[in-house]
């Protein structure tokens, strides 16, 4: 399985699969600004991002912890 390297600018949808406090109405999509270099928990990662209304506009930053396979790219 290739592995997606996630930039800056790059939006990904972050649900259950990321991790479980993502789950049902909780799951965001998420515009990332920074992905964490530190090394984690093995497939595990540190990404700050703004979270994203239905229009598509910046709500809130955060910074999540999650699983790197759980994330889903979205599409601009």
């Amino acid at each position: 399985m290739t592995q997606v390297v996630l930039r800056p600018g790059d939006i990904v949808h972050v649900g259950p699969e990321a991790s479980v406090q993502f789950s049902g109405d909780r799951a965001l999509n998420l515009r990332i600004i920074r992905v964490d270099p530190r090394i984690t928990y093995d497939g595990w990662m540190w990404i700050d991002g703004y979270v994203l209304g239905p229009a598509g506009k910046a709500l809130q930053r955060r910074r999540i912890f999650v699983r790197r396979d759980g994330l889903r790219p979205e599409r601009v």
